[in-house]
């Protein structure tokens, strides 16, 4: 909590509740309610620092300010916005009181996972991304914002077609340019993924279901467009198989898509689980 006097008045009510929300609490210590309110606001605001200051005016020695803001009794709390007050408790809360006026006004859990997600987007995090959106989605699954930046880190991790699935639900009035961009950027993630080369060498298998250079090649392919779980199952097929003069380079080549997924992804976990399963 910042206690406001007449030096930093200027800073906290009117500078800085430009670039967040204010809330001021009014008190006095031969007040007990005013301050049982000033704690209870402190510790319900206290997540959620990077949305919202809170800020106390002692009545006993900043009298002037409480004039300023035209306070007339206590407990009394005002939220600030951009220098303008809008909207204020007055008198006993309870926290049922107190949770109904803050909700109108901190963001939602879903709101802060998005905005971490679409950080670590950003930064090419795309793991830890994956986690919080995946959490704000299982928050708020009607939300295009969020299905949509849910979207954008399935193209990136190659789930296409969980990615087709989830921009088919995005209603007209939320396909907006970022909606626009994601339909280009899975258009190309398909054509990548379904490359003249890819196809050659599906037929080739289709034809020739036992040859392991044709296998080891359709893998190779598929790891080069994301599509790593593909690449798994036809590289731990030839493993598990274990054939004396291939089972070398299937399990490097398995191994080597592995290495190219990001640390905690699942479908690397689930096939070191296999691999461990099978050698042990």
């Amino acid at each position: 909590m910042i206690a406001i006097t007449l030096e930093n008045f200027q800073q906290i009510v009117l500078d800085e509740s430009k670039n967040k929300l204010v809330l001021v609490a009014f008190w006095a210590q031969q007040i007990p309610e005013s301050v049982e309110l000033k704690n209870k606001l402190a510790a319900k605001t206290a997540p959620f620092i990077d949305q919202i200051l809170m800020a106390t005016v002692d009545c006993e020695t900043q009298q002037q300010i409480a004039q300023q803001f035209g306070i007339q009794g206590l407990p009394t709390a005002i939220l600030v916005q951009n220098g303008q007050p809008i909207d204020g408790v007055s008198g006993p809360q309870t926290d049922e009181a107190i949770a109904t006026f803050l909700d109108k006004h901190l963001p939602k859990p879903e709101d802060i996972l998005l905005a971490q997600a679409k950080s670590a987007l950003t930064e090419n995090n795309i793991i830890e991304a994956q986690s919080l959106i995946t959490q704000a989605y299982q928050l708020d699954e009607l939300r295009a914002d969020i299905k949509l930046t849910l979207i954008d880190i399935n193209i990136q991790t190659g789930k296409i077609e969980a990615a087709q699935t989830l921009l088919d639900t995005i209603k007209m009035v939320d396909q907006d340019s970022y909606y626009q961009a994601l339909l280009a950027k899975l258009e190309l993630a398909n054509q990548a993924a379904n490359s003249p080369e890819i196809q050659v060498l599906e037929a080739d298998l289709a034809n020739n279901p036992n040859d392991i250079s044709i296998q080891h090649q359709l893998a190779s392919q598929y790891s080069q467009v994301n599509r790593h779980e593909d690449a798994l199952k036809i590289l731990f097929r030839l493993v598990q198989a274990g054939e004396v003069n291939t089972k070398d380079k299937s399990k490097t080549l398995f191994l080597d898509v592995l290495k190219a997924l990001p640390d905690g992804d699942a479908i690397a976990t689930k096939y070191r689980r296999k691999l461990y399963t099978l050698l042990y």
